[in-house]
């Protein structure tokens, strides 16, 4: 077995615990490859760096917040690669594992007591196709205080058409992300559906909006002079002109996670208690 170890390099608990996990991992004679940013941290295993986007490995041990994990996703999206999620960040609803559960964790994977959860991903279309979405895509305008005008089709039927901050295309993953703080439902992952959410709509009818995952969504600018930007799960950008249509759909690409437990409403209990949201 080969894993791939990537983490925060940025913060000092997380470079530790990646120099811990790489070291138990060698003591059990498994093979390791290290994202660059997070071997040049780790002088040890600064020869067995690999780019992320190379990372050809059977498992990856992601160790951070939800960002670390899905910057990663991103990399390693067209490779059904799995995931183990260590969480450090603040609220972590894609990583499953507490650091000090983490030994016992990967003991109980390297003995096979684990099963892999396949999460769908957004596909998305502007001109050319871009980089899927595990959680959401949002566009809004890139100056605060500014409305978009919006037309959003489904199944080439016009669902919506409205003035608002912004506007959210979510996975049930990225329900319990930006889409539940706009006032998004929180979808069970294995209902197959995405969530179209208004950012502070001037329409007060304008309401949140679940959509079968086997549509084909398409958002339309219609004020001229007004651009917007799509930001996919906080990683990438993507200018959006007058008239462009962006269109969204379900990816052939799904993201693999490791999972231990089958405990979602549990997490979602528990992290919206204790992990930062009140």
């Amino acid at each position: 077995m080969i894993m791939g170890l990537v983490a925060r390099s940025d913060v000092k608990g997380a470079v530790e615990l990646a120099q811990k996990i790489a070291d138990f991992l060698t003591e059990k004679n498994v093979d390791i490859l290290l994202d660059t940013p997070l071997a040049m941290e780790l002088e040890k295993y600064q020869d067995r760096h690999c780019e992320l986007k190379d990372m050809d490995v059977d498992m990856v041990v992601a160790i951070g917040g939800d960002g670390t994990i899905l910057r990663t996703q991103s990399f390693i999206s067209h490779k059904k690669i799995p995931l183990i999620g260590i969480n450090m960040g603040t609220v972590g609803f894609l990583t499953e594992i507490d650091p000090k559960n983490a030994f016992t964790a990967i003991e109980e994977i390297l003995a096979g007591n684990y099963f892999v959860e396949r999460r769908n991903q957004l596909l998305v279309w502007h001109k050319h196709e871009l980089p899927p979405a595990l959680n959401e895509v949002v566009l809004m305008t890139r100056k605060p205080a500014k409305m978009l005008h919006i037309q959003i089709s489904v199944d080439d039927e016009i669902m919506e058409e409205l003035r608002a901050d912004g506007l959210i295309i979510a996975t049930p993953s990225g329900s319990t992300a930006y889409s539940m703080s706009a006032g998004g439902p929180i979808i069970d992952p294995r209902v197959e559906a995405f969530v179209i959410v208004p950012i502070c709509p001037f329409k007060l009818g304008a309401r949140p909006t679940v959509v079968s995952d086997g549509s084909t969504i398409k958002v339309k600018l219609l004020r001229e002079g007004k651009k917007a930007i799509a930001v996919i799960d906080g990683q990438f950008e993507e200018e959006i002109n007058y008239m462009d249509e962006i269109v969204f759909r379900k990816s052939d690409n799904c993201a693999y996670f490791v999972r231990l437990t089958k405990d979602f409403y549990r997490k979602v209990r528990e992290k919206l208690t204790q992990g930062g949201i009140y």
